[in-house]
């Protein structure tokens, strides 16, 4: 089996997981990096490029690589995945999932509370930036471009004060050593998908399918299933300034979600709880619309 990847630090341990699963379970496996239009972007913001190139900037040319059968599946990290997958593709495993929430990534400072007023907190992302600012008004976040290893090295250089990144992230490539406070779903709600990994192949392979059915868990397959409706509800792509996040509880499943403007200054949030994955997502989803998330989302203040 050959496995489509980026070829991050980050994406290459995913691959390199995803890899030992299926030889664990008696399978050949080969792994191709793959250079996406997002890996070629790395001076540009990620949100800016989202909407001038569209959705997918870090799956489209694995997803050419599947469609011309150079690779087998591809393993992506959930949240970089358009809302809508070509129909010539299909998720066929979403693996356990990991820890889904933001860090707070300084070797000064404890938590964002004591940052200094004027601080420079690096993130290239309008989630993030638009929930940070809702909570500290007094500082400044700045677009510090590059891998996971190269941020931190700006960081320890002193390009920033702090560093917003995903704990999943950190957690995989061993660099949690900066983590000083995981930011909780009411402080700085996750990007749908965050934690997770998705396992994509040909729709139209059922071998792959049934050989990758062995690595799903149904919990993660919830979750996800409900934060991609809700984004998908809101008009959302994988690069807007919503967070989404499922989780399961006593028996059931919780949703809350987070729509707010770049600044900080206006904000709606949702919690919704229920059984079906998609109807959960579209119900947190209409609540926000009802409180005004569209015109927030077209630019509204």
């Amino acid at each position: 089996m050959r496995i489509g990847t980026r070829g991050s630090q980050l994406a290459l341990w995913q691959a390199n997981h995803i890899a030992g699963a299926l030889r664990a379970l008696g399978h050949t496996v080969e792994i191709e990096v793959i250079r996406t239009t997002g890996d070629r972007m790395q001076q540009s913001s990620f949100d800016a490029a989202g909407k001038s190139l569209g959705k997918g900037i870090f799956t489209k040319e694995i997803e050419d690589a599947l469609a011309e059968r150079r690779v087998d599946l591809a393993v992506h990290s959930y949240k970089d995945l358009p809302t809508e997958l070509d129909p010539r593709f299909t998720i066929a495993a979403v693996p356990e999932r990991e820890d889904a929430r933001d860090a707070f990534v300084s070797v000064r400072y404890a938590s964002p509370a004591e940052l200094p007023s004027g601080a420079r907190v690096g993130t290239g992302s309008l989630r993030r930036q638009s929930q940070l600012l809702a909570l500290r008004r007094d500082i400044e976040c700045v677009d510090i471009r590059g891998n996971v290893d190269t941020r931190l090295r700006k960081l320890a250089e002193g390009e920033g004060e702090a560093l917003i990144l995903a704990v999943a992230g950190l957690a995989r490539i061993g660099r949690t050593e900066n983590i000083r406070h995981s930011f909780g779903v009411g402080e700085m709600c996750p990007a749908a998908g965050q934690g997770a990994l998705a396992i994509e192949c040909r729709a139209d392979d059922a071998n792959t399918r049934d050989v990758l059915a062995a690595l799903e868990d149904s919990a993660a397959r919830f979750a996800t299933d409900c934060e991609r409706a809700a984004l998908a509800a809101l008009g959302g792509g994988c690069m807007v300034p919503i967070g989404v996040h499922c989780w399961a509880e006593s028996g059931t499943y919780v949703v809350s979600a987070v729509v707010a403007n770049p600044m900080g200054t206006r904000i709606v949030r949702s919690q919704r709880q229920g059984s079906d994955a998609h109807a959960l997502g579209n119900a947190v989803a209409a609540d926000l619309l009802a409180q005004g998330a569209a015109e927030i989302l077209n630019g509204g203040q």
